[in-house]
């Protein structure tokens, strides 16, 4: 995906469906990944694709690598594919909702 009106495209899209400021992703990801007694490292919690989405977040559009294009696609692709199922997943619809949050998807969030 070299041509820039593809990267433009899926910007824009990676930026409509992941629609949780870098600052509610990181503090979901702390959240979602602490014990009763630990919590993890700031900069490791959540999982791999949670981060990279992060790391995603705080990039210009001209610091994306391939990889980061990929897991764009990915996150586009998944969220796009969650939320068509029927509906938004609901407060009622926790463990759907909360692995959509954890790609930067809060169905919630008007």
């Amino acid at each position: 995906m070299t041509d820039a009106l593809e990267m433009d495209a899926l910007w824009d899209e990676f930026h409509r469906v992941v629609n949780m400021t870098s600052a509610e992703l990181a503090a979901w990801l702390r959240v979602s990944e602490a014990g009763e007694t630990t919590e993890p490292l700031p900069d490791r919690a959540g999982d791999e694709t949670g981060q990279h989405v992060l790391a995603i977040l705080q990039k210009r559009r001209t610091d994306l690598t391939d990889d980061d294009l990929r897991v764009m696609e990915e996150v586009v692709d998944a969220v796009t594919e969650q939320t068509d199922m029927e509906n938004e997943p609901t407060a009622e619809d926790t463990p759907r909702r909360h692995h959509l949050m954890s790609l930067g998807h809060d169905p919630l969030k008007a």
